[in-house]
């Protein structure tokens, strides 16, 4: 049978934990009771304390301390000194005794030409040609106005428009203006005017009114019948044969402005007899069943003028083919043998 061997020594080691640690137990539950408040009644075990002066007071050194703080961290370093150089600084300002720069001067803007020129040379038949350089008025719609005549045209693709128009004065003046208020003058000195009657009519848009002269006994659709039908050219009256008609304006444009001028050299022709003149109305789709204005100007070899307003009353549409004849609108011309 086994037996073990007690050592004295490790019964003492563990005789003296056990004693150690009830003293720790008894040392903790008396402070425990005393930092309890007292209960009315109840006793309090009575624990005796050594005075200090009894007790063994042993010195107690410290070494390898080192002394720490939570607001060091948070102190700000002091600025670090900066070394300026040693050249001084100089302070700058303007005063009167200091010149300002001269700036240079701004250039001007280039700008394009928008000059109209309308140049007017006097031509045969009592004729004036008319040259208008518009460059800023492309394709654009013009006015032009002469003593009282005044028709409407437009420019071509370069600002351009040339144009054979019958003077009505010796000191021709002709003016073109366009829709913007801008325009143009331009004289001409029409010297042969003296030997032509002239009679214009002139109204606006699509009034269907014409001029119809029968010379010298002639009848519709005779030799002596002229009109827009057969205008004939101006050369018959440079020849001093026979009158011709110059139509004005354009009548593709909406409104515009047209003219018809009836010119007879009755200074120069070798016949004798009289031409008589009328105004017609052809009754179209475009202008049946309403009034038409319209206005005459003629034009004597004395250099008067003779101005009327006339107001055509247009029969219905079902009269489409018809024309409307005023006889005693425009005189006739009397035409002696020079």
């Amino acid at each position: 049978m086994f037996k073990a061997k007690i050592q004295p020594k490790r019964f003492i080691t563990v005789g003296g934990t056990l004693f150690c640690a009830w003293g720790i137990g008894y040392l903790m539950q008396s402070n425990a009771q005393e930092a309890l408040p007292q209960e009315s009644g109840a006793a309090s075990p009575q624990v005796e304390i050594e005075p200090l002066s009894q007790i063994d007071e042993q010195p107690l050194e410290l070494s390898g301390i080192t002394l720490t703080s939570a607001i060091s961290a948070l102190v700000a370093p002091e600025p670090a000194v900066l070394f300026l150089p040693d050249a001084p600084i100089v302070l700058a300002s303007l005063s009167e005794d200091q010149p300002l720069v001269t700036l240079p001067a701004e250039e001007t803007a280039p700008t394009f030409a928008c000059n109209h020129q309308l140049s007017a040379e006097p031509a045969a038949a009592a004729m004036v040609t008319l040259t208008l350089d518009a460059p800023c008025m492309v394709n654009d719609r013009f006015t032009i106005h002469h003593n009282g005549m005044m028709f409407t045209d437009v420019t071509d693709e370069n600002g351009k428009r040339s144009l054979s128009v019958p003077a009505l004065a010796n000191d021709a003046v002709f003016i073109v203006s366009f829709s913007n208020g801008d325009g143009a003058v331009a004289n001409a000195s029409v010297t042969s005017l003296e030997y032509y009657d002239r009679v214009v009519v002139q109204w606006a848009g699509d009034s269907g009114v014409q001029i119809h002269a029968l010379e010298f006994g002639a009848d519709y659709d005779q030799q002596g019948h002229v009109w827009a039908g057969d205008r004939r050219d101006m050369s018959i009256a440079a020849l001093g044969e026979g009158g011709f008609i110059t139509q004005l304006g354009a009548q593709d444009l909406p409104g515009a402005r047209m003219a018809e001028v009836y010119t007879f050299p009755s200074g120069t022709t070798a016949q004798e007899g009289a031409v008589r003149l009328s105004l017609e109305a052809e009754v179209t789709q475009a202008n049946c069943g309403r009034d038409v204005e319209a206005q005459s100007i003629q034009l004597n070899r004395n250099g008067e003028l003779k101005v009327q307003d006339v107001v055509l009353a247009i029969p219905d549409c079902d009269a489409v083919g018809d024309f409307l004849v005023l006889k005693n609108l425009l005189n006739d011309l009397k035409i002696a043998r020079n």
